[in-house]
């Protein structure tokens, strides 16, 4: 009987082990992965505003082969000008999916963060990285050459000829006899973001209001409540409130009509604007005597406005000074690109850089704002 109960267990027990187990679901296999071959709908993109909505190029790769599951690959299309090498490509994810697009607006707004010029056609390199979910290793697929124009944006409030500040920093003095200190200077409109004036004001305390007619209070431009000292919002309208000025100090004021914002940060007191004004550098051997040659000389379009057009071959490295055969006092570059940024009186460095294509350029240089412009002509 005995022997009858220990053979009962063991069939129960077994009965009880089989019973507990489950098929197990296949594990997901992993492969290395490749490369994926990258193509495009276009090979040159030259949208308009209206297409802002509408898909304007398509891209598809194939399939890297990471997993059985491809919804957790991950792409990642960068585009950027040729030769660059992706230092500073915008760049857009995808998914687990096979194919991506871009519409106008995600387009534009991408080329515009690369600096690009409104309707200019720049040549660009397309790519595309592939990897599974967040791992670090990626892969790189075939370079794209593909041409792509920007579209210039609408502003949303129209720009105005001029724009001047008259409040408490000035009597509130709106006559045409107004200091031309108060005047704004226009930046270029290729600027990321729009069209912009800027300015640098020494303030103490009061308010003020913009206008872009001397003598006429029914064109200006008026906080939106809700505003503050640093930043908001404005519109045009003869109205209040007027704009918070700082206590005290130095501080650029940028106007952004492209997308009605204002916006107040400190800077330094404004260069004062030099009687003559050279450009010296690799484009002519840092030669800064008497003899250097007239074409390097800037002329004087305004009061606080240099400008000069010269050819250059492509690249390099120069300073601009006031007087020849001195470089104690010469202006550097404070931040910016071969094409724009801020600069200061001062000896040292960093110089300013020229563009790396060979053509005639303008160099422009305002002392109202302590901006540089250098473009093509």
């Amino acid at each position: 009987m005995k022997h009858i109960f220990k053979i009962s267990s063991f069939i129960l027990a077994i009965a009880l082990i089989f019973s507990a187990c489950k098929k197990v679901d296949d594990l997901p296999v992993y492969n290395n992965g490749s490369a994926v071959s990258l193509s495009s709908s276009v090979s040159a993109v030259a949208a308009q505003a209206a297409d802002s909505n509408n898909v304007v190029v398509s891209f598809s790769w194939s399939n890297p082969n990471y997993a059985q599951d491809s919804s957790k690959y991950k792409y990642v299309l960068e585009i950027d000008s040729t030769g660059r090498g992706f230092a500073n490509a915008f760049k857009t994810v995808f998914t687990g999916v096979y194919s991506g697009s871009l519409t106008g607006k995600q387009l534009n707004d991408g080329l515009l963060s690369l600096g690009f010029a409104f309707n200019t056609a720049y040549d660009v390199d397309v790519r595309l990285s592939s990897s599974y979910g967040n791992n670090n290793e990626k892969y790189y697929s075939n370079t794209i050459k593909m041409s792509m124009t920007p579209y210039k944006i609408p502003p949303k409030i129209p720009v105005p000829a001029a724009l001047y500040l008259v409040g408490d920093i000035n009597g509130w003095n709106n006559s045409p006899s107004l200091d031309t200190k108060y005047q704004f200077s226009l930046i270029d409109e290729t600027t990321y973001a729009g069209v912009w004036c800027a300015g640098i004001f020494n303030f103490s305390g009061g308010a003020y209001k913009l206008i872009q007619e001397l003598g006429n209070w029914g064109t200006q431009f008026h906080m939106v409540t809700g505003g503050t000292q640093n930043s908001g919002e404005f519109v045009q309208a003869d109205a209040d409130p007027a704009f918070p000025a700082p206590a005290s100090g130095w501080f650029r004021v940028t106007v952004n009509f492209q997308n009605g914002t204002y916006s107040l940060t400190p800077a330094p007191a404004r260069v004062p604007t030099p009687a003559n004004l050279y450009i010296v550098g690799e484009l002519n051997g840092w030669n800064n005597s008497p003899s250097l040659d007239p074409i390097y000389h800037f002329t004087n379009p305004s009061a606080f406005v240099r400008t000069l057009d010269l050819d250059i071959t492509g690249g390099g490295i120069f300073k601009l000074i006031q007087e020849l055969g001195n470089w104690g006092t010469q202006f550097h570059q404070v931040s910016g690109t071969p094409t724009f940024g801020e600069f200061e009186q001062r000896d040292a460095d960093p110089a300013f850089s020229l563009p790396s294509a060979a053509g005639r350029y303008r160099i422009k240089v305002d002392f109202a704002a302590n901006y540089y412009w250098i473009t093509r002509i």
